[in-house]
C-alpha cells in the first residue's frame, strides 16, 4: 500500500519557510525562486488539507497546526540528514548505537572506556542522549540505555555492569572525626534531589539516625554533588565509581571507611527487538567483559 507522504521537496520547502517564516528567505536558502517554494507549500497544504501559513500584506507567520507539524517534520528531516551523512562516512558498513545514559556515569565511567570499545569496532557510531529516570523505549529513537535502578524495565532484556557503592567523601580541608550522630548532625550534607533518603539509608547501614539526613543543599546530578564537595560546601555520598579521579588526585577524601552497597545497580537494558541489532550485539559483549574484570577495568590510561 503506497504510503501517506508528502513530497520530500515540499517537505523542505515548508522547513525552511517554517524556520525562517519567511518564503523568501527560504528560497533563498533553497536556491530556487519564492515561486517555487509558494507551488510546493501550498501543494503541501492541499495535500495536508490544513492551512499551515496565514498570509498578509507583511508576510508569512505559522498558524498553530503549521507550527506543531513544523517541529515534528524539522526531527525527522534532522534524522534522515543524519542518517545519510553516517552512511556516506560509513559506505554501508558499521552501524549506529543510539544510547541512553545517566549523565554522571557516561562522564566518569563510560567515556574514559568508550575509545577501546570505538578503537575495536572502527565502523560503529556511539551517540550518547542523558536519561536521568525510567523511559518507554517505544517513545525514542533510542537502542539501549545505561541505567542505575533497582529492577529490569518491562519488556526490556539486559545484562548486569556492577553493584552501586556509596562512601561518604569530602574536601582534604573540610575533614574532622566523626563518631557519632551527634557529629554527622553539625554537617551540611549534599543531598541528591532525585534520592531524598539517601543519606537516611547510609544512616541506617551504620545503626545510626540523624535528625538533619534531609537537610543540606540538593543537586539534580551526582556530578554536581561532586563538585560542591570538592568546593567545600560540605559531605556528599557518591558511588565510588564516580569519584575514582577525584579519590586518586586527592581533591576528596573519605570521611569513614564504610561503604554503603545500596538496593540499585548499574546495568544495560534493551528492548527485546533490538537484542539482535549487530552494533548493541558488539557493544554489549565489550561491556560485560568490562563488567566481569571489575569496576576498573577498561580505562585509558593518561
Amino acid at each position: 500500500m503506497r504510503r501517506k507522504i508528502p513530497s520530500t521537496l515540499a517537505l523542505s520547502a515548508f522547513e525552511s519557510a517554517a524556520r525562517h517564516q519567511s518564503f523568501t528567505k527560504a528560497a533563498d536558502e533553497l536556491a530556487v525562486t519564492q515561486s517555487a517554494v509558494c507551488r510546493q507549500i501550498g501543494a503541501l497544504e492541499d495535500f495536508l488539507g490544513v492551512k499551515l501559513f496565514r498570509r498578509s500584506r507583511r508576510g508569512v507567520a505559522l498558524t498553530e497546526a503549521g507550527l506543531a507539524y513544523s517541529r515534528k517534520v524539522t526531527a525527522r528531516l534532522d534524522d534522515v540528514e543524519r542518517d545519510t551523512l553516517e552512511l556516506m562516512a560509513t559506505g554501508g558498513s558499521g552501524g549506529t548505537l543510539e544510547l541512553g545514559v545517566v549523565p554522571t556515569f557516561a562522564t566518569k565511567w563510560l567515556l574514559p572506556r568508550l575509545p577501546d570499545f570505538l578503537a575495536r569496532h572502527p565502523g560503529i557510531t556511539v551517540n550518547l542522549s542523558s536519561r536521568t529516570r525510567p523511559f518507554l523505549f517505544d517513545d525514542t529513537p533510542l537502542d539501549a540505555a545505561i541505567h542505575a535502578g533497582e529492577t529490569v524495565w518491562p519488556g526490556t532484556e539486559g545484562i548486569f555492569l556492577m553493584h552501586e557503592d556509596l562512601v561518604a567523601v569530602c574536601s582534604p580541608d573540610r575533614r574532622v572525626e566523626l563518631a557519632g550522630a551527634a557529629d554527622w548532625n553539625g554537617q551540611p550534607l549534599l543531598q541528591i534531589s532525585t534520592r531524598p533518603y539517601l543519606w537516611r539509608d547510609w544512616f541506617h547501614s551504620l545503626g545510626m539516625a540523624s535528625e538533619r539526613d534531609m537537610a543540606g543543599p540538593r543537586f539534580e546530578l551526582f556530578s554536581m554533588v561532586a563538585e560542591g564537595a570538592v568546593h567545600g560546601m560540605g559531605i556528599g555520598l557518591l558511588p565510588r565509581l564516580l569519584i575514582e579521579d577525584e579519590l586518586a588526585r586527592g581533591t576528596l577524601v573519605q570521611v569513614t571507611s564504610h561503604v554503603y552497597r545500596s538496593d540499585r545497580c548499574y546495568r544495560l537494558l534493551y528492548p527485546e527487538s533490538k537484542a539482535g541489532y549487530p552494533p548493541l550485539q558488539a557493544f554489549r559483549e565489550w561491556l560485560a567483559r568490562l563488567a566481569a574484570e571489575g569496576p576498573a577495568a577498561g580505562k585509558r590510561q593518561a
